[in-house]
């Protein structure tokens, strides 16, 4: 076999990443002020977290005075992204960060975590919280932190395009996160004019949120401005392709996780299988399972 023969086979036997369209687009409304934050808004709504399976919710918030203070969790694991400004993040073990613009804090929740998010030094801070839903067998696993700079995460870099890859594979390119559930998390930044072929495995439901500029995506050609959603519903197993189009400079996060198809329960800071679960939970926080409030 001559080499040209060689090629052309091995581009032939190579699965070529399907393109995908989008399932639905939708803009989001005008953030309120809560109790805790300056604004708030969900980018994806926690009406239904069986449709959204793995994701139960992406919130962005923008707080500086009140913020998230000392709370517990159970049953999942939240991937905190900082937009502007600066994240204070400590819990009850002792544990102290803080995350700057382009951060990601990656934090399973196993059985007990108890800490408190809040604005460093009541400056204002703009961040996005998933919560990400774990299988049943670990629910009651340990907790764990991870802090991905940044400034320190894998970089996917063309003319007019800058990807940062904190979790997953995209273009050979492996992120550092270490995950209970395969999930895909990048931020980007594209010029206009420019283009970026996102590669996410077909079993993933995946969803983009544009923070800033205009861009075509999918293989339909979806619209977005700033403020808008683009989801893709889960299939099939193998290689897909989703192509981000840039019409002004853009800035957008995109995530992707396959369902994990198990019963889902969310009910204030806990996301468990079973409604019992969820009361075993509330009883735990009561008896002070949870840890304390650490006397700093």
């Amino acid at each position: 076999m001559n080499s040209e023969h060689a090629v052309i086979e091995a581009a032939t036997l190579t699965p070529q990443p399907a393109p995908r369209r989008t399932s639905q687009t939708w803009t989001l409304p005008a953030p309120k002020p809560t109790s805790q934050s300056d604004l708030q808004r969900f980018v994806l709504p926690p009406f239904d977290p069986q449709a959204s399976d793995p994701f139960i919710v992406l919130a962005e918030d923008w707080f500086s005075k009140v913020g998230f203070d000392w709370h517990p969790h159970r049953g999942f694991e939240t991937v905190t992204y900082v937009i502007e400004g600066e994240l204070e993040h400590k819990d009850s073990t002792g544990a102290h960060e803080i995350l700057r613009p382009g951060d990601v804090q990656w934090t399973t929740m196993g059985w007990t975590v108890f800490h408190a998010e809040l604005a460093y030094q009541r400056r204002g801070v703009h961040t996005l919280q998933l919560w990400l839903n774990t299988p049943a067998a670990h629910k009651r696993g340990k907790s764990r932190y991870q802090n991905l700079r940044g400034d320190a995460v894998p970089t996917i870099v063309a003319p007019g395009v800058s990807v940062r890859l904190y979790s997953g594979r995209v273009q050979g390119v492996q992120g550092p996160a270490e995950n209970i559930w395969p999930a895909t998390v990048i931020d980007g930044k594209l010029q206009a004019g420019s283009r970026f072929t996102h590669e996410v495995p077909g079993q993933d439901a995946a969803f983009l949120y544009l923070i800033n500029g205009a861009m075509k995506v999918g293989a339909d050609a979806a619209p977005l401005k700033a403020g808008d959603v683009a989801w893709f519903a889960a299939g099939e197993a193998g290689p897909t392709s989703i192509e981000l189009v840039a019409q002004e400079d853009s800035y957008f996060v995109a995530y992707s996780s396959a369902p994990i198809g198990e019963p889902i329960v969310a009910q204030g800071p806990f996301v468990m299988n079973t409604r019992e679960e969820i009361i075993e939970a509330f009883a735990d926080y009561r008896r002070g399972l949870f840890g304390t409030v650490p006397n700093w």
